[in-house]
């Protein structure tokens, strides 16, 4: 039994013994598949539910493109062109809004809010064979979130299969393994992970082609934190992109040469203080810089993060070509290597996580019975 199945139905079983989820959903969020754009439904999970119905929408064009825009459907392609979920309102916390977040982009062609100027402080973009990852520093009061949360994981799954955000889909035309690097061809991504909070964000997509899609885009570690999930070497005020060796499975490590599976304990056990291992930072290489300006020139100056109407959408339903690798403003840098010991994030991090269970009383146990059987 591989590590992912066997972690998802140890999940499932402890959410029985301890707090279960009272709806399920059937399918799970991460195994739906759309065409983008034409093949998305209004709402995914539009049933009053669970924690159900979403509060957005997945349809979204030129008519939601604006700061008030609840649009539920991200698009994750290259350095400049990518979307981080965030509050749709605040300031508040990443624990008390995961199921709400909404897309923030930093191009006005999706149909969703734009993230502001400033907000992007640093961003280095990894390359690895079967994945991406963009690890950025973020002034995260611009997302509506408060300057001193810790924040959380959003990813499709969730306690309930429903994902955080409920019913938020993804989607790349920057995929490694799937033949879409057309700059107009998107794939949906059903394993991806983001982390944001203490001024940091990181989006990992993984492949859908790539059989350890699962594992690289491995999601029950949110309360160990992005250290150990998105190894980096990310510098604030730095703007690149790099080629990267693929990154050791999250939570899995090697001592005197046993492979060993970390498994994050229940929340209830009190705050994670030690790790029995440290992180190691993939190397990379042919790193190319940009300017800020270069990247971000077109982002709107808003004085609050929901300002309505602040930006106006010019795209129609489907988005125009991305600009794949920016043509501007690069400058070559050399390769890189490096492992670097991270220390855990301890209880207070990531308050909640992004498996908040706010579940509604009417489902049953059945539905934990069909999830342990959906994944042996």
């Amino acid at each position: 039994m591989s590590r992912v199945t066997l972690s998802l139905l140890l999940t499932a079983a402890g959410v029985v013994v301890a707090q279960a989820p009272t709806f399920i959903c059937n399918p799970p969020l991460f195994s739906l598949q759309f065409d983008y754009p034409s093949g998305i439904p209004q709402q995914v999970e539009p049933q009053a539910q669970g924690r159900g119905p979403q509060s957005g929408y997945n349809v979204c064009n030129s008519t939601t493109q604006n700061q008030d825009s609840m649009c539920q459907t991200a698009l994750v392609n290259h350095i400049d062109d990518f979307c981080l979920w965030a509050p749709p309102t605040g300031p508040t916390s990443i624990g008390d809004s995961e199921a709400d977040e909404v897309a923030w982009c930093t191009q006005n062609k999706y149909g969703t809010r734009l993230i502001p100027e400033g907000t992007i402080t640093g961003i280095q973009l990894l390359q690895a064979p079967t994945y991406n990852m963009i690890f950025a520093f973020v002034d995260q009061t611009k997302l509506n979130m408060f300057a001193n949360d810790t924040g959380g994981e959003l990813d499709p799954r969730g306690a309930d299969l429903c994902g955080n955000p409920l019913g938020g889909l993804l989607f790349s035309n920057n995929l490694p393994l799937s033949g879409n690097k057309d700059n107009s061809t998107y794939t949906q991504v059903g394993d991806w992970t983001q982390f944001i909070g203490n001024g940091i964000a990181c989006m990992k997509w993984c492949d859908p082609k790539d059989p350890d899609a699962a594992n690289y885009c491995y999601n029950q570690l949110d309360r160990v934190g992005i250290d150990y999930v998105c190894p980096q070497n990310a510098q604030n005020g730095t703007f690149e992109v790099c080629e990267s060796d693929p990154m050791q499975f999250p939570g899995v490590y090697v001592t005197n040469g046993v492979t060993t599976s970390y498994t994050q304990p229940p929340e209830s056990l009190g705050p994670i203080t030690t790790m029995p291992y440290s992180a190691s930072i993939p190397a990379s290489s042919n790193c190319v810089t940009y300017q800020s300006s270069d990247l971000f020139a077109a982002l709107p100056t808003i004085s609050g993060a929901a300002t309505s109407g602040a930006s106006s959408g010019s795209g129609s339903g489907a988005p125009a070509a991305a600009t794949g690798k920016p043509s501007s403003g690069a400058s070559a840098s050399g390769s890189r290597t490096g492992s670097a010991s991270a220390a855990p994030t301890g209880g207070s991090a990531q308050p909640g996580g992004a498996g908040a269970l706010r579940a509604s009383a009417f489902a049953t146990v059945a539905s934990v019975v069909f999830a342990v059987a959906f994944f042996a």
